[in-house]
């Protein structure tokens, strides 16, 4: 529970627990007639007298600025965060439980104004829309009261939707309306926001039997808004909307479009990851099968140095790029192509590989690693289409660009794979540098045995 009264009380309280008169409290720093301000109300204490304060009474700054302790603080938010999570994952009754707990023993205001958000949420899952409406017009108000501290767009959609649902088509209309002009000054014309208020302002034009005015918004919400929009983008939008929002003075929306596009480029970067472990899995399914099936070899037979791709294994790989590829930008995007080339020589679609190799190598980039790994699923792709007089130039032209880059251990796997397709031309020599350049850049030495000297008979 908070601790009594406010920081004076708490002062006063702890001091005389303490049995300390207000001159031993103030001690040499303080004076008495400042300590007996605090104790009525009358100063309220700087962060440094804070400190001084509870150091000398024996608690935290905390305690007395709050009346909560750092622990029951952190406690009291895991179990706001806890409520927010069963109304996530559809146990409101839950979420409302926890929340009166919260709600009753929090003073921290940030925590309350959460807590009432995720409470009003709640009831409008359960159904009781009447109770939801009165505590999201609790809020609505304090967010357009104080325009610094909170927005007004979550709730004004909320209370859009639930005057909808209560048969309040004017009101709901009447704040939709409003709502979504002000998205379009933001110049704010697409996420789930704009989404939800144009859904809910046709309904409730069409509930009205309004027909033409549910028409010409669908329309309008419709052509102005994209037909797909990715987390970046989405996140500039928001961002730029928070910047029309702090230029107008309208602190609490600037910070709520602010937090909105975090949110936004988070997803993106959450994507982006799964994104690379998609091909990070390709490369595993399809490493260690560095086997270039010759033409007209049939299964199994025809392999030079290596084994040969399971059909399956590359059709997974490749289902794995396919997925991957809208996520991935610049040299992750290049990466993916060229695994996904690999992919494709291994089920035999050598004319599609072959033509995004070739993609890869058209683009300007200054990698020139993944340009050398395009020309080696190139040059495989001629191979296993029976051209090695064509693949040949293609390996001497990745072994002169791999000279003239610093030695490590990509370079060495790319030597390595260069060292398999060498084999797969018949080029032993070409085979052994590239292998022995592997070593090297690998930070190995080829160790040659001194030959035995004869026996002494």
């Amino acid at each position: 529970m908070p601790g009594p009264g406010n920081v004076g009380e708490r002062v006063r309280n702890l001091r005389l627990t303490r049995r300390l008169s207000q001159a031993q409290l103030a001690g040499h720093d303080l004076s008495d007639s400042y300590i007996s301000l605090i104790e009525s109300g009358k100063r309220t204490p700087t962060p440094t007298v804070l400190r001084m304060l509870a150091e000398r009474l024996g608690c935290t700054p905390e305690y007395l600025a709050d009346g909560i302790e750092p622990e029951q603080r952190a406690h009291l938010e895991v179990r706001e965060r806890h409520a927010e999570l069963a109304r996530l994952e559809g146990d409101p009754e839950t979420s409302l439980t926890i929340l009166d707990e919260v709600l009753a023993r929090s003073d921290d205001a940030d925590l309350t104004a959460r807590a009432r958000w995720t409470r009003a949420q709640s009831l409008a899952d359960l159904g009781r829309t009447e109770a939801a409406i009165a505590v999201f017009e609790e809020i609505r108000e304090q967010a357009e009261r104080d325009t610094g501290q909170g927005c007004w767009l979550p709730p004004v959609i909320s209370l859009a939707r639930c005057y909808h649902l209560v048969g309040d088509l004017g009101q709901s209309i009447a704040l939709g309306e409003r709502a979504i002009g002000r998205l379009h000054e933001l110049g704010l014309n697409l996420g789930p926001e704009h989404a939800e208020l144009g859904r809910v302002l046709m309904l409730a034009y069409v509930d009205r039997s309004d027909l033409d005015r549910a028409r010409d918004l669908g329309r309008t919400l419709l052509a102005t808004a994209p037909e797909t929009v990715d987390g970046p983008a989405m996140a500039v939008a928001y961002r730029q909307a928070s910047a029309r929002a702090l230029e107008t003075g309208a602190i609490g929306d600037a910070l709520f479009f602010a937090r909105r596009a975090i949110e936004a480029y988070k997803e993106s970067e959450a994507a982006q990851a799964q994104a690379l472990l998609n091909v990070a899995g390709a490369r595993a399914l399809l490493r260690g099968m560095g086997a270039v099936r010759l033409a007209g070899a049939q299964p199994g037979a025809g392999f030079r140095h290596g084994r040969e791709v399971e059909p399956a294994a590359a059709q997974e790989a490749l289902e794995l790029l396919h997925a991957a590829a809208p996520r991935l930008t610049g040299a992750d995007a290049a990466d993916c192509r060229v695994e996904t080339a690999r992919a494709l020589v291994h089920i035999g679609k050598l004319d599609q590989a072959v033509e995004l190799a070739e993609q890869s190598l058209a683009e300007p980039t200054d990698d020139q690693l993944g340009a050398a790994r395009a020309r080696l699923i190139l040059a495989r792709a001629k191979l296993a289409g029976g051209a090695p007089d064509s693949a040949a130039p293609l390996l001497e032209s990745v072994a002169g660009e791999l000279r003239k880059l610093p030695p490590g251990r990509a370079i060495a796997q790319v030597l390595r794979e260069l060292g398999d397709l060498y084999e797969a031309v018949g080029d032993a020599h070409g085979a052994t540098g590239a292998y022995r350049r592997a070593l090297e850049a690998a930070g190995l030495r080829a160790v040659t045995r001194p030959q035995a000297s004869p026996a002494r008979v």
